[in-house]
C-alpha cells in the first residue's frame, strides 16, 4: 500500500485547491478526484477535513520557511542585509502567479473558531516567522523587540500584497525595516538605494 505517495498527492492537491479557492469552498471529493485516489483512502489518512487542513498547513510551514531561509542564507553580505533579503524574498513571492496572501491567515479566517488545531497551527507558524526574524536582528545587533517589529512589517506587507494584488508592499517593508535597523545602530545601511532583488 503507498501511503506515502497517496498521501503526497493528497496534501499537494489539498494545497492547490485549498489555497486557491479557499478551505470552506473546496470539499473532500474535490480533493479526492484531484488527488487520483478514492474517498476511503482519503479518510483513511484524513479522518476529517480538519486533520487534512492541519496537515496541509503543518507542510506548508516547513515548506514556506525553510525556502525563505535558503534566500536569506544565500545572502553573502551583512547580518542587516540577510534581514532585508527577508522583504526580498516576499516581494519575490508576491509576484508569483496565484499568489493569494498568507495561508495561514486564510484558513484562520475561515475556519479559526471552530477549528482549534488549525487556529494553533496558524499561530505557531506566526511564532515562528516572528522567532526566525527576532534571530536574524539580533545577529545584526538590534535591540530586543526589533524581531516583533520586522515581522509586524512582514505579516502588513504580506496582507496589503494580498488586496492590492502588487508586490510594492514588500519594497515599501523593506525600507521601514532598514530604517528600523539603522535606528536601532544595527548598522544597516545596506540596500538603502538598491531596492527588492526578488
Amino acid at each position: 500500500m503507498d501511503t506515502d505517495g497517496a498521501r503526497t498527492r493528497i496534501l499537494d492537491a489539498a494545497e492547490e485547491l485549498f489555497y486557491a479557492q479557499g478551505v470552506q469552498s473546496v470539499g473532500m471529493d474535490a480533493v479526492r478526484t484531484t488527488a487520483g485516489v478514492t474517498l476511503r483512502r482519503l479518510y483513511q489518512l484524513f479522518p476529517s477535513k480538519d486533520d487534512l487542513v492541519e496537515a496541509y498547513l503543518e507542510r506548508r510551514d516547513r515548506r514556506w520557511l525553510a525556502e525563505l531561509a535558503e534566500h536569506v542564507d544565500a545572502v553573502a553580505g551583512t547580518p542587516a542585509e540577510r534581514v532585508l533579503a527577508v522583504y526580498d524574498w516576499l516581494a519575490d513571492w508576491f509576484a508569483r502567479p496565484g499568489f493569494r496572501g498568507c495561508a495561514f491567515v486564510n484558513s484562520y479566517g475561515e475556519l479559526g473558531a471552530t477549528a482549534p488545531g488549525v487556529a494553533a497551527v496558524a499561530r505557531r507558524h506566526k511564532e515562528a516567522l516572528r522567532d526566525y526574524l527576532t534571530g536574524l536582528a539580533e545577529d545584526a545587533g538590534a535591540p530586543a523587540g526589533t524581531g516583533v517589529r520586522l515581522a509586524l512589517l512582514a505579516e502588513g506587507a504580506i496582507t496589503l500584497a494580498a488586496l492590492t494584488r502588487t508586490p510594492a508592499p514588500a519594497a515599501e517593508a523593506r525600507e521601514v525595516a532598514r530604517l528600523l535597523l539603522a535606528n536601532a545602530g544595527a548598522g544597516a545601511t545596506a540596500g538603502a538605494s538598491a531596492g527588492v532583488t526578488g
